[in-house]
């Protein structure tokens, strides 16, 4: 004979499967990546080469991501972040709906934050693959582009671009810090873990072998073509 479970009480938090296993590791990638980009960019000389490395792996990873936000798990897909300004409103003014699970993924001001920076970390790629220091370091795109702008896309990248994004991401752990200290909200957690405790019948992300298949063969094909716009440089 069956046992019937019974349901969870209202109010009964549960762990949910939020960030699935690609999706992590690609957020945790693209921190040592920019860590590694940015220390080899402020050595300079011989440390180019890995600075141009470095830039060829954010390549795969935004490519891979922006894929990945497509077709990876629920709360790994833009839909689930991109919001209208009425639901915006609603947030800022505390009257998020339950149905909008802002406390799920990643909430309105969230998901600003984490367009702005994956649109700023495009135009700095973009910059830098295009980029002449008039010394001896090239973009492996450079030669496809005018050099008046390939030089002030070497001007950008070099001064606006490098701080912004890392103003961008000290909002970004400054954010983290906010919702630990005065929310008691572990937003790490999750990131490392991948599940967070929800209340019951909170969707989950699909985070099964099919997906991480799924994963490494795009993080392949996207980690071809960085190799490739690399070695067009020569």
């Amino acid at each position: 004979m069956s046992t019937v479970l019974p349901e969870p009480a209202p109010g009964v938090h549960r762990p949910v499967r939020v960030w699935d296993l690609p999706t992590r590791l690609f957020h945790w990638a693209l921190a040592l990546t920019l860590a590694g980009s940015v220390v080899s960019a402020k050595i300079g000389g011989n440390a180019m080469v890995w600075h141009f490395r470095f830039g060829a792996v954010v390549l795969a990873l935004l490519a891979f991501r922006l894929l990945w936000g497509f077709v990876g798990g629920t709360w790994s897909r833009f839909t689930r972040f991109v919001y209208p300004p009425g639901t915006v409103l609603r947030y800022l003014r505390g009257g998020s709906l339950p149905a909008d699970h802002h406390d799920v993924g990643h909430s309105p001001l969230g998901s600003l934050s984490v367009f702005g920076l994956l649109a700023v970390l495009l135009l700095q790629l973009g910059t830098g693959l295009v980029a002449d220091d008039e010394i001896a370091n090239l973009g492996p795109l450079n030669r496809f582009v005018p050099s008046g702008l390939a030089l002030q896309a070497t001007s950008w990248h070099k001064s606006y671009g490098q701080w912004l994004v890392l103003a961008l991401v000290a909002l970004h752990v400054a954010a983290i810090a906010y919702y630990l200290l005065r929310k008691r909200q572990n937003l790490m957690l999750p990131m490392i873990v991948g599940d967070k405790p929800l209340p019951a019948g909170t969707p989950a992300s699909a985070d099964g072998m099919q997906q991480r298949l799924l994963a490494l063969l795009l993080l392949a094909l996207c980690a071809a073509l960085a190799v490739w716009v690399a070695g067009l440089g020569g």
